[in-house]
């Protein structure tokens, strides 16, 4: 929650006495940059996190086609059905042909 208009008044008050009136600007430019920095590794971080999510989606779609081809080389049909779902039904086909 952001302080109100009071707080701030409080918080300035305080600063004025801790660092003294010619100090002050020079505060204000520090906690501006320290700002634009956080804002700026935020907005890197979050560029990464959907880089990170895309690489992500595509080893998830290419394991699933993986996991779909060679559904489709024993011929089990892949349509309507979970990555889980598959490998269930490859490794028990693979157990009734081993056991056969």
């Amino acid at each position: 929650m952001l302080p109100g208009p009071q707080e701030w008044l409080v918080i300035l008050l305080i600063i004025l006495i801790l660092f003294g009136a010619s100090k002050l600007p020079e505060v204000a430019r520090s906690l501006g940059r320290s700002v634009a920095e956080f804002r700026k590794a935020q907005r890197e971080s979050e560029i990464e996190l959907r880089e990170l999510e895309k690489q992500l989606e595509k080893q998830q779609q290419i394991k699933r086609e993986k996991i779909e081809k060679i559904a489709r080389e024993l011929g089990i049909d892949p349509t309507g059905k979970s990555d889980e779902e598959l490998l269930n039904d490859i490794n028990k086909l693979l157990r009734e042909k081993k056991a056969s």
